[in-house]
């Protein structure tokens, strides 16, 4: 049985990603699973099923996981050595909602700047039905001497 985590303990983890351990830790708690993984594109997939997920959100909030999860995994991967991304802004548009199956993002960034990256990220349902549109702003930071 997968444990229960908050929507506040997901947005920690994702605020500090490492694209090297992002893929266990994200897969244990949610699901989710990278198909790519590149600065200019993010590809992932995670279960929907309903009101019961595990992370305790309604059917929207697959979206909204799935969004935070590859636009912090595209900023991290843009970040650069010595710096980091952190600190989450997304805005999504939900079209519809996905209740079963699995839901598919894939992110790419729009804006890579010194102090932030933007991505894009669609993810749609099982038959291809776009069911959000987010974008999401880090905020890049240089990382303290040896961090």
């Amino acid at each position: 049985m997968t444990e229960h985590v908050s929507e506040a303990e997901i947005r920690e983890q994702l605020a500090g990603i490492n694209p090297q351990v992002a893929e266990q830790q994200l897969n244990d708690k949610v699901g989710l699973e990278f198909v790519e993984l590149a600065p200019e594109r993010v590809v992932g997939t995670m279960p929907v099923a309903g009101n019961l997920q595990p992370y305790g959100l309604l059917h929207g909030g697959a979206n909204a996981v799935l969004a935070e999860a590859l636009g912090s995994t595209v900023a991290a991967l843009n970040a650069g050595a010595g710096r980091a991304a952190m600190g989450l802004e997304l805005s999504c548009t939900h079209h519809r909602a996905a209740t079963k199956g699995h839901v598919t993002g894939v992110a790419t960034p729009l804006h890579v700047g010194r102090g932030t990256i933007t991505s894009e990220i669609v993810i749609t349902d099982e038959e291809g039905r776009r069911t959000c549109t987010a974008r999401l702003t880090c905020i890049v930071r240089d990382k303290p001497p040896g961090a």
